[in-house]
């Protein structure tokens, strides 16, 4: 095991039950994350903390996508020893796709949100960017929808994470991917909010 995967490893084992007791989250359907085989697990953005609720679902190790300026600040150490990619989206991050193809060709898990950027607005759902879909159609890799909502406050009552069905975009152009997946984390998102 890498040293990046050995802190991934021990932070993880630290943090969940913290995160857990603190937040209280709901997650629903983690029992769909294949236990094999690349996959990306694509949801809405609301949050710093989202990844980590993916992150504690799985015993899968989940590399995400972040932004690049979580690496100029202090816990520049944190995000790198947990072995996310950074990206700079200001321009077509070839480096950071390629890193993230790399870990599905070799058969790993990779957390993107689709969005682009947290959901500070009144929208529902932001549009989706192609990158989840594109990187699962040259992958062959399997999406795992995820639908995010509530409010990351001290023992929340509605914080819930709900994964949806997972597919393939081998047999779909991006567009329809795209919009298949935008769907599917909208779907769950609103299940999210009939339950509570």
């Amino acid at each position: 095991m890498t040293k990046k995967y050995m802190c991934y490893r021990f932070f993880k084992t630290i943090l969940t039950p913290i995160f857990k007791w603190w937040y209280h989250p709901k997650i629903i359907g983690q029992e769909l994350i294949p236990k094999k085989g690349p996959i990306i697990i694509a949801c809405n953005h609301i949050h710093l903390f989202d990844q980590c609720l993916a992150i504690i679902s799985t015993k899968r190790i989940i590399r995400y996508m972040a932004k690049k300026e979580y690496f100029d600040g202090k816990m520049a150490w944190f995000f790198h020893s947990v072995g996310c990619i950074p990206v700079n989206r200001q321009i077509h991050d070839k480096q950071a796709v390629n890193q993230a193809l790399k870990v599905l060709n070799e058969g790993g898990a990779l957390g993107i949100f689709p969005e682009g950027t947290r959901n500070k607005t009144d929208a529902f759902l932001l549009p989706f960017k192609f990158g989840a879909v594109s990187m699962a159609q040259k992958t062959k890799a399997t999406i795992v929808p995820m639908g995010l909502t509530g409010d990351y406050k001290f023992r929340s009552k509605n914080l819930t994470a709900r994964f949806g069905q997972p597919f393939k975009v081998e047999n779909m152009t991006l567009e329809e991917a795209n919009a298949h997946l935008y769907a599917e984390i909208k779907s769950l998102m609103k299940q999210n909010l009939t339950d509570d």
